[in-house]
């Protein structure tokens, strides 16, 4: 289930909001152009499965967002622990990759088939932390000032749309607002809190 925080972009982040209401994450998310769907999730889908069988159980949504976007180009990208001595590594080196903040010439449209990460999506003052999971389709306008997250344990699969083959572009901002928002696992661990 999606998960909203919305705090204000100053030097000392204040919580304006935290909800898992789905019709007041919609309605929150509509302010800022972007768009918040949800997807049967897959149920016997092999965690294993690859980009090819990920796309195809997931056809025919696939289909309809490429007919109503116009998108090119949709592939998965998958970070899970393997278990691998250097995973540790990898996993904080991509992690780093999004942290920052930047915005894309494309729109940035995720479908989350498994597991979570959080879009940060910064505009009109203030910047609205949208944690996605399983189910969850995001879809964030070009040009969107915005970073991710995915946390110091990485596992997510995702399916990405772009509108042509370059695939993920980022024009990196320089603001160092990232590091004064609440990361992927202190509003986990808030929400969890929250839930008790």
């Amino acid at each position: 289930m999606t998960y909203l925080t919305v705090y204000t972009d100053g030097e000392q982040p204040e919580t304006l909001l935290e909800t898992e209401d789905t019709a007041e994450i919609a309605a929150t998310l509509k302010e800022i152009d972007v768009v918040l769907r949800h997807w049967q999730v897959v149920e016997d889908l092999p965690e294993d499965a690859g980009q090819e069988e990920i796309l195809a159980a997931y056809g025919a949504e696939v289909e309809r967002v490429i007919a109503e976007e116009g998108y090119t180009f949709v592939d998965v990208a998958r970070l899970r622990p393997d278990g691998g001595p250097d995973w540790p590594e990898r996993a904080a080196a991509a992690r780093q990759k999004f942290l920052s903040e930047h915005t894309h010439d494309d729109d940035e449209v995720r479908y989350f088939v498994s597991g979570s990460g959080i879009f940060y999506l910064h505009a009109g003052g203030k910047v609205h932390a949208v944690l996605c999971e399983a189910g969850d389709l995001l879809s964030v306008p070009r040009n969107t000032t915005h970073w991710f997250d995915m946390g110091t344990e990485p596992d997510f699969t995702a399916i990405r749309f772009f509108h042509d083959d370059d695939g993920w572009v980022g024009d990196f901002t320089g603001d160092p607002i990232a590091a004064r928002i609440p990361d992927f696992d202190a509003i986990t661990a808030a929400r969890a809190a929250r839930a008790r």
